[in-house]
């Protein structure tokens, strides 16, 4: 049944809707790690006729080389949704994690001054103008800096995330572009942490701040933890988000530079865009459309972690699929897959914010 927590409405039997990705996923915006390179796989026709000549001059340059870059990330991306289901099972199973009170949340996580913001934006007096004075406005257009969680939440948190990269757990990384991390669905997170975190903190903001985005209507989400370290991946490329809005928060450690750049929206040329650099504090996060273009300076020293959190709006992305620009081709997923509904899916009673 939906319940109505002041002003949102949120859907407590999520386990009832189904979820679907976009058959692009197998098809667009691959990313090749070893050449840096976006491609489109269609057939193999295909792909040798738009992508081989560049491949052969970023050093693709014999048949083997090329069958592995053809067959190894496509065939990956088709079997995900069992992957992941498999590893999930593996982890409830066999690990035993070092801070089980982080998998749920508890308003003490919280920074004072976020719940403050997040009372605001349920009050009866509530207004964007109101909203925009209580957080920090980057350079950047639309996006905010504020605090999120304790300093002592977040120690414990990067403790347990520790704790399970050094077990012998299954692990999936987050994207083709982030070797380092932790998707926090397969760990168990959802359900007690991430959704009532997008649900009840989340989108209060959203419903203010990104209205024409599916801020108001945020029902589902994909998260999950990036490692930056002098020995690992040191900075993350240009790029945008499969999400409406992102979270993006600091939780540590100790770590030099770093900070986060913006340009524009997707769709202007990056010669015409002017970017601005955005400071990223431990215990902060940083709000914004996913749309808008964005990537992670190299630190310079020490180790960083970063809570993603992608919020998705089904009925945003149910009219066009924001990695492809198409109607939706829709392949059943498991759990929240890319965000994606059926009209016949949706559940009866539930609606957007309340205004």
């Amino acid at each position: 049944m939906p319940v109505c927590y002041q002003g949102v409405m949120t859907n407590k039997e999520d386990g009832s809707r189904r979820f679907y990705t976009c058959n692009c996923f197998t098809t667009d915006n691959i990313y090749l790690d070893d050449y840096k390179l976006h491609v489109r796989f269609v057939s193999e026709q295909q792909f040798r006729l738009d992508h081989q000549p560049l491949l052969r001059r970023r050093g693709c340059v014999t048949e083997r080389q090329f069958e592995d870059v053809l067959h190894t990330e496509v065939d990956r991306r088709r079997r995900l949704s069992v992957t992941s289901a498999e590893r999930a099972l593996s982890i409830k199973g066999t690990y035993r994690p070092l801070r089980p009170h982080v998998y749920h949340l508890q308003e003490s996580f919280l920074a004072p001054k976020f719940r403050q913001i997040v009372e605001y934006c349920r009050s009866r007096d509530v207004s964007e103008e109101g909203l925009r004075d209580m957080l920090k406005e980057e350079a950047a257009a639309r996006v905010y800096r504020f605090p999120v969680f304790e300093k002592s939440f977040c120690e414990d948190l990067v403790e347990e995330l520790e704790h399970f990269e050094h077990s012998s757990a299954p692990k999936g990384r987050p994207n083709t572009m982030n070797h380092y991390g932790i998707l926090l669905n397969e760990l168990g997170f959802d359900e007690g942490f991430i959704t009532p975190l997008r649900e009840l903190y989340l989108q209060p903001l959203t419903s203010l701040l990104y209205p024409d985005c599916g801020g108001r209507c945020l029902d589902s989400h994909k998260a999950f933890v990036v490692k930056y370290d002098m020995n690992e991946d040191l900075d993350l490329s240009y790029h945008y988000d499969n999400a409406e809005v992102t979270l993006n928060v600091s939780l540590g450690k100790v770590f030099t530079e770093g900070n986060l750049y913006f340009g524009d929206m997707r769709q202007v040329p990056l010669s015409e865009t002017e970017c601005s650099e955005v400071q990223h504090k431990v215990t902060e996060g940083l709000l914004h459309r996913g749309q808008h273009m964005h990537g992670a300076l190299p630190i310079s020293s020490g180790q960083r972690w970063n809570l993603i959190v992608w919020t998705r709006a089904s009925q945003e992305r149910n009219k066009l699929c924001p990695m492809c620009n198409g109607r939706p081709a829709l392949v059943a997923g498991e759990g929240f897959a890319d965000g994606f509904t059926k009209p016949s899916d949706a559940p009866l009673n539930s609606s957007c914010v309340l205004t």
